[in-house]
């Protein structure tokens, strides 16, 4: 089973020629072969490409949240619930 959470693209702008675009999605997946447990997928790619796949384990995708927390703090944002 893999379901789908939420997609979306980064917010760097479009042109430029050092760094192109990139788009994610994140999943829910319990079919990973040799993780024996539901992961959260995390796909990271340049728009339109080939990207990076991780199947993170929920300890894993807290602690990737806390990160994103963390960093939205750093630059003076409400991190949200």
């Amino acid at each position: 089973m893999k379901k789908s959470i939420d997609h979306g693209f980064d917010d760097h702008p479009d042109g430029d020629d050092e760094q192109a675009p990139a788009a994610w999605v994140v999943a829910i997946r319990d079919d990973c072969e040799g993780c024996d447990d539901i992961r959260v997928e995390l796909l990271v790619e340049e728009k339109g490409g080939t990207g990076l796949t991780a199947h993170l384990a929920p300890a894993t995708a807290r602690k990737l949240r806390a990160a994103l927390a963390a960093a939205l703090r750093e630059v003076g944002e409400d991190p949200g619930p």
